[in-house]
């Protein structure tokens, strides 16, 4: 009996993983936001923090596979290319994503000073061990670059940047079937879901179209 009263009583005292945590799903970033970070890191000189943060918002991959990235996945003959296509590591499927000039600059300056082999792990720690950094080590430097431009690193995270250009996309375009494509997703359900879709954002799109 007094086992039972000890069990009980400790999942009376046990504290909820969320208590005190904002849950749920975290917003994209805004355009402004995405170049205040990017100028605070060229002004740092962070080529590393720079690459990764493009490379991020470019790709539209989740955090996972943004680290797995290797060198010859953006840039297999030492310069960046315009497109890329990697394998997600949740669902296994490939997917494709474009490259743009700021990014491809960035990437080719972390490379001329890294001087990175085709087979390296793109991005690195600090200490160089050779090994790629992890997700945790990923969402550490996120909160950094949030806190540095004024915002709570609580209210975002690594799929703030996973969605940010992908609901960009689709404000401007409305294509919801090309943002599926671009993140990857089997289902246009779980775009729909991901980005948060509403009847008033599909009312909106509708509205801008006169027959």
């Amino acid at each position: 009996m007094t086992d039972v009263s000890s069990i009980a009583e400790s999942v009376r005292q046990r504290v909820p993983w969320n208590k005190g945590k904002i849950v749920g799903a975290k917003p994209p970033l805004r355009p402004k936001h995405v170049w205040s970070i990017r100028t605070k890191l060229l002004v740092e000189g962070r080529a590393r923090d720079l690459a990764l943060f493009n490379v991020a918002i470019d790709s539209k991959l989740r955090g996972c596979d943004v680290v797995r990235l290797k060198v010859e996945d953006v840039a297999p003959s030492g310069y960046a290319t315009d497109r890329a296509s990697v394998r997600q590591k949740k669902t296994g499927r490939p997917v494709k994503f474009e490259l743009t000039e700021s990014t491809r600059q960035a990437i080719d300056d972390y490379l001329r000073a890294t001087g990175k082999k085709p087979s390296d792990c793109l991005f690195t720690g600090r200490r160089g061990t050779g090994g790629g950094i992890t997700t945790r080590q990923y969402a550490r430097l996120l909160s950094g670059w949030l806190a540095g431009i004024g915002l709570d690193p609580h209210l975002f995270g690594t799929h703030s940047i996973r969605r940010t250009k992908a609901t960009l996309i689709y404000r401007r375009t409305g294509n919801l079937r090309a943002v599926q494509l671009l993140l990857g997703h089997s289902k246009i359900e779980s775009t729909v879901r991901y980005l948060g879709i509403e009847v008033d954002d599909a009312l909106a799109i509708a509205e801008q179209v006169d027959v």
